[in-house]
């Protein structure tokens, strides 16, 4: 490892010369290649990452870097190599000077950025083809925002178009009716809900669509049961049918719902 430059000793975490020698020789089918490719590959950066480089293409879902506990040059190095393999990066729980090393990152390479403030999310590279899935998300207060346009963001990165209803909580549920009714018209294959304080929306939603639910508890509220804590046990004592993820796990429920969402839309381009 250069001493001076922890970061330049970046390395193939597989052995893929091995692979193909294996297959050139017979020794496994195409199909076991091509999974073991899909199982074994990452990047070892330094000594402070492996950087998954194939979690998208092995389980649908995009690999993230989190920004949290992370140093500006750690996250543009970790970046650096996703853009490398995948054309693209995705940065979560960014803060804005996070943003400005990243715009640099991305005008070095000649690529677009996008910066999603509320989500803290920015995303650097290629932008996703549509896979017709639809993924609704709603948000109980303005509050909630913030963690459900993390979802937002996800679902959308996964090729989703998502639909979004903020500000419609159960202290003024005739604000939801409507808006939920334009929400099943628009044919969502899933439903984000984010919620905080008492988090009884998502129990609500649940029990007036016929497509799956996500519940998000949110770290609003205080007092007894504050910091999304009742929120959370509220939602997993739901009597409707409800899949709930962890306190402020926006992504996390972006990306169920994405998954649920494009399943679905690959059925209905198979029927068709």
């Amino acid at each position: 490892m250069d001493k001076n430059n922890p970061y330049a000793d970046v390395n193939q975490g597989m052995d893929i010369a091995g692979i193909i020698k294996r297959l050139k020789n017979n020794e496994i089918s195409p199909e076991e290649a091509e999974r073991q490719l899909k199982i074994g590959a990452f990047e070892q950066l330094s000594y402070i990452a492996k950087v998954d480089i194939h979690r998208a293409k092995r389980v649908g879902i995009p690999e993230a870097i989190l920004a949290d506990c992370k140093t500006d040059e750690d996250i543009v190095s970790i970046a650096r190599i996703h853009l490398e393999h995948e054309g693209r990066a995705i940065i979560t729980r960014a803060c804005g000077n996070n943003y400005t090393s990243l715009k640099k990152l991305a005008s070095d390479e000649g690529v677009g950025i996008r910066w999603n403030e509320k989500a803290r999310i920015v995303v650097i590279g290629e932008a996703v083809p549509s896979t017709g899935g639809k993924v609704g998300v709603i948000s109980a207060g303005t509050a909630d925002i913030p963690v459900a346009e993390e979802a937002k963001v996800i679902a959308e990165e996964m090729g989703c178009s998502v639909t979004t209803i903020y500000d419609a909580g159960v202290a003024g549920i005739h604000r939801l009716f409507p808006e939920l009714a334009k929400l099943v018209e628009n044919g969502v294959d899933a439903i984000v809900v984010a919620a905080g304080r008492e988090g009884t929306l998502p129990a609500i939603v649940s029990g007036l669509v016929d497509v799956p639910v996500i519940g998000i508890p949110v770290s609003t509220g205080y007092g007894a049961g504050g910091k999304g804590e009742a929120a959370l046990l509220s939602m997993l004592q739901s009597c409707s049918v409800l899949t709930v993820v962890n306190i402020d796990a926006g992504f996390v429920a972006g990306a169920f719902a994405a998954r649920i969402a494009n399943i679905a839309a690959k059925h209905r381009n198979q029927k068709g």
